[in-house]
């Protein structure tokens, strides 16, 4: 999931909420949304390889 931040900036975040602290895992900052998205699919393909 990624969302824009104020700073104008990109950020990645987990689809699952993590159980302790009840919010999503931040999993990488970006300062275009073409970077951001590109590193997404690179976090699903090593997610569901093997």
């Amino acid at each position: 999931m990624i969302r824009k931040l104020k700073t104008g900036q990109y950020r990645i975040y987990s689809r699952k909420i993590d159980p302790k602290t009840h919010k999503r895992r931040n999993l990488g900052t970006f300062d275009s949304l073409e970077e951001a998205q590109q590193h997404e699919r690179q976090i699903q393909y090593f997610k569901h390889r093997g």
